[in-house]
């Protein structure tokens, strides 16, 4: 992975070129980055490594963003969501081996493990060996999915007729163009397209719907075509892009501090608790706005207005809304961001006092303090829970949730958390509980010692079909301002690698205008001493 690079890219778009190292006279710019999510992230590394002087400024205490985790009094991590690193996830793969952090990366066994009720465990195994040899891409997709006993001999025929009259085939031998026709089934959610197709609604029902919901909070009937046959075509082109991996402990120090320690190493500023009220620009004749001028922060009592030459705003769809002034919305272009929505979703974590996921030996379920835990430690799934995947994380992310003389600590994404966002963290917590115990019976004899609940609003954006013509390009109208975030055009669906991508496509933006910016930012310059 350290070597990432086009070669194990299925598509050009989703690894885009690095401009050269700028030259010894390259002109430098100083740039303000709002938002420290991976977008704003992202952003600054590669700026930083152009010669540029860059700030990040964030209204939170902590950075990073939905991938962010603290701590609260007691020394428990608490996370935003469940993090999960697909093997797919080049650039942000890139940006890990920059900081040194790949290391902290844990996989997991090749096999997507649906839990369903009753303690039944069924697998789609991508583990596909011909004596000592690894059979790959496409074989070892097909082979998983002909095999899966998650679904009926009836549905995997159906499903296969489904997969193999998709894109997917195309791409198989044409990428680019399978990626076209893939981006024209915007406007149709997959559950339209897959029936049409021969699917069945058994096969969504047991599969598609949780893995929909794990990669966009959305079931097959609201979630557009384009985004989950976009992973598909990734699945089936590259042997390895299914494979998950797991950070080893909190996202905070396994993943977001070395990348922090990167950035001022380069001699980048994060500035905390430091939340944008408002941006300051200029306009033309016509009142059209035409360059920001400055931004004013506040922090408690405090208040700045801070200039730069450039301006990135690297938030999410919520964020960006606040933050873009409302005269800009004359402007298409900034008025369609008003037309995406984010999904709620809420993050339930339970900590019990033995291993909820074992389930063959009754002496191990019980036995803490041995230094290791026992049960599945992979991602799962579920068609039988309100949350459609989840993890112990005492397993699968131990250096920082597996905890001497305690047991598993099962995180749960509830999606669609609509129906328990007004809920209390108790009434939750509860309903969790017994939805875990129906999965797992022979966890119904474990005490729960310790829970926690994070309800984010509006989280990803709404991948539903209809929805990509509206998600905006990192170059805006407004000349030194600039965009990123992974609702933002990019070829990956919103997630930690689109995230990732969009900070790459902002910072070649930036690179790309850099004669111009430089240019006016000394005309600014040379007015203000002129006054």
């Amino acid at each position: 992975m350290e070597s990432v690079g086009l070669k194990d890219v299925p598509l050009k778009s989703l690894f885009p070129d690095a401009p050269p190292p700028p030259g010894p006279n390259a002109p430098k710019l100083k740039v303000a980055i709002v938002g420290s999510g991976l977008a704003g992230l992202s952003t600054a590394v590669e700026l930083l490594e152009q010669g540029h002087e860059v700030d990040i400024y964030e209204s939170r205490p902590w950075i990073g963003g939905k991938v962010a985790s603290f701590q609260d009094k007691d020394g428990n991590h608490i996370e935003m969501g469940l993090h999960v690193f697909f093997g797919c996830y080049f650039n942000l793969f890139r940006l890990m081996a920059k900081c040194g952090v790949l290391e902290n990366l844990l996989l997991k066994e090749h096999t997507h493990t649906f839990c369903n009720e009753g303690g039944d465990v069924r697998e789609l195994d991508f583990r596909f060996f011909i004596g000592d040899t690894k059979i790959g891409a496409p074989f070892h997709g097909l082979r998983a999915f002909f095999t899966t006993p998650q679904l009926s001999p009836a549905d995997k025929l159906a499903n296969s007729l489904a997969l193999g009259t998709s894109p997917i085939v195309r791409s198989l031998i044409d990428p680019e163009g399978g990626m076209k026709d893939v981006r024209a089934l915007d406007d149709v959610s997959f559950a339209d397209w897959f029936k049409s197709h021969g699917g069945s609604q058994a096969s969504i029902d047991r599969m598609w719907d949780p893995i929909a919901y794990a990669l966009g909070f959305l079931d097959c009937k609201d979630i557009s075509a384009r985004c989950m046959l976009s992973i598909f075509q990734f699945f089936a082109t590259k042997t390895d892009a299914s494979a998950l991996r797991m950070l080893s402990g909190s996202p905070a120090d396994r993943l977001l501090a070395p990348i922090a320690d990167y950035i001022k190493a380069k001699g980048g500023r994060i500035h905390t608790r430091w939340g944008c009220r408002e941006v300051m620009y200029d306009t033309d004749a016509s009142g059209r706005p035409t360059d920001v001028s400055g931004l004013r922060l506040t922090k408690a009592s405090e208040e700045q207005i801070v200039k730069a030459d450039v301006y990135v705003a690297a938030l999410d769809v919520p964020g960006a809304k606040r933050l873009i002034p409302e005269a800009w919305r004359k402007d298409a272009f900034f008025d369609n961001i008003f037309k995406l929505v984010g999904v709620p979703v809420i993050t339930v974590q339970l900590r019990y006092d033995g291993w909820v996921t074992e389930m063959k030996d009754e002496m191990l379920k019980r036995k803490v303090g041995a230094g290791e835990g026992y049960g599945l430690n992979n991602l799962l799934y579920s068609a039988d829970a309100d949350f459609s995947c989840f993890a112990d994380l005492a397993l699968t992310s131990p250096v920082d949730y597996y905890k001497e003389g305690e047991g598993s600590l099962m995180q749960c994404v509830l999606t669609p958390a609509d129906p328990y966002m007004a809920k209390t963290n108790d009434e939750i917590c509860a309903e969790v509980d017994t939805q875990v115990r129906k999965l797992f019976p022979s966890a119904k004899d474990l005490n729960m010692t310790w829970s926690s609940v994070v309800k984010i609003g509006q989280s990803l954006y709404r991948e539903a079909p209809g929805m990509d013509p509206f998600r905006p390009d990192q170059k805006t109208p407004v000349g030194n301002f600039y965009l990123a975030g992974s609702y933002t055009k990019q070829d990956y669906i919103d997630s930690m690698e689109g995230a990732t991508l969009s900070g790459r496509q902002c910072a070649y933006a930036i690179v790309a205008d850099v004669d111009t910016l430089a240019q006016k930012a000394a005309a600014a310059k040379a007015a203000k001493v002129a006054a």
